[in-house]
């Protein structure tokens, strides 16, 4: 065979005749007349046709699925959606710890650095006043230097303005009475099933409350926090005055939005088995005073 390619593409222009004789049928031969040329370029031109052909079935029909290793559109557009959706988690993970970082800061009263400094020497140059008496009067801050950590709530409840005209007489800004203590039980039936614990970082009381319940403030006050919470679940505060501030955690829905202000006994979430940190369904309730976590057992009735 390879001696007669050899002889035929000798001489590729010239005109060869193949003689083909049936080695059963002697005698009877067919003969053909091959021009290496044309035949060399027919051969070119079919397999480029059908390089082309299995090019074009590949690129522009779903056959390129069955390929390994070949990526369709749609999976590169889910690539590049992932590489979005990944993106966006990590931004919406960072912004998560700096809210609960900031949620912590709410709870437990921290001071801002720069705002503590210029406290600090707003009150090293004190406005002189008359002297009425030779006796020096006691400062309280220099036996405890950090009380003015603690000294005020986390929100005041005096920077939420009122435009209304209270109907306790006068108008402008709203200012609340005084938290009635005790306070009535945040929900209508429930007991408590964990008590405080401030070593155990457990800074409020459970109480078991089937799902459903409504959760009412304890006492009249404004609400400085009502969003979703990792471990707490949905979470509502209410800012009260004399530095009160009442938490509840594990809610199934919220009632209440940032800056509404609430009356005594009015509803704010009803009660769920949301967040983390739950067994079950209840309702975590936290009571802070100046920043300094209380144990609610004595503030509230029935406990």
């Amino acid at each position: 065979m390879w001696s007669f390619l050899t002889d035929l593409f000798r001489r590729p222009g010239s005109t060869h005749t193949v003689v083909v004789m049936d080695g059963e049928e002697v005698g009877r031969t067919r003969r053909y007349e091959v021009q290496p040329k044309r035949l060399f370029i027919t051969w070119s031109v079919s397999l480029l046709v059908t390089i082309l052909l299995g090019a074009s079935l590949v690129a522009f029909t779903p056959l390129r699925t069955y390929i390994p290793g070949y990526g369709t559109e749609e999976l590169r557009r889910n690539a590049r959606l992932n590489a979005i959706r990944v993106a966006a988690l990590q931004d919406s993970v960072a912004v998560q710890r700096h809210y609960i970082k900031r949620l912590q800061q709410l709870l437990t009263g921290q001071v801002d650095s720069v705002a503590r400094t210029a406290s600090a020497n707003v009150q090293a140059q004190p406005t002189r006043e008359p002297q009425t008496t030779d006796r020096a009067v006691p400062d309280p801050d220099q036996d405890n230097p950090n009380t003015q950590a603690h000294e005020q709530p986390a929100i005041s409840a005096t920077s939420f303005s009122v435009t209304a005209r209270s109907q306790k007489g006068g108008a402008g800004r709203y200012i609340m009475p005084s938290l009635s203590l005790p306070v009535e039980s945040p929900v209508e039936t429930g007991f408590p099933t964990r008590n405080f614990d401030a070593s155990d970082a457990h800074f409020g009381i459970d109480l078991a409350v089937s799902e459903g319940s409504l959760v009412r403030a304890v006492g009249e006050g404004y609400v400085v926090l009502s969003d979703w919470t990792q471990e707490g679940g949905y979470t509502v505060a209410v800012q009260h005055s004399d530095g009160y501030l009442s938490v509840y955690k594990h809610n199934k829905r919220l009632l209440k939005q940032t800056g509404d202000r609430v009356e005594a006994r009015e509803a704010l979430a009803v009660s769920g088995n949301s967040g983390e940190v739950t067994t079950g369904p209840h309702l975590h309730f936290e009571l802070w005073r100046n920043g300094l976590a209380q144990d609610p057992r004595p503030y509230v009735t029935g406990w």
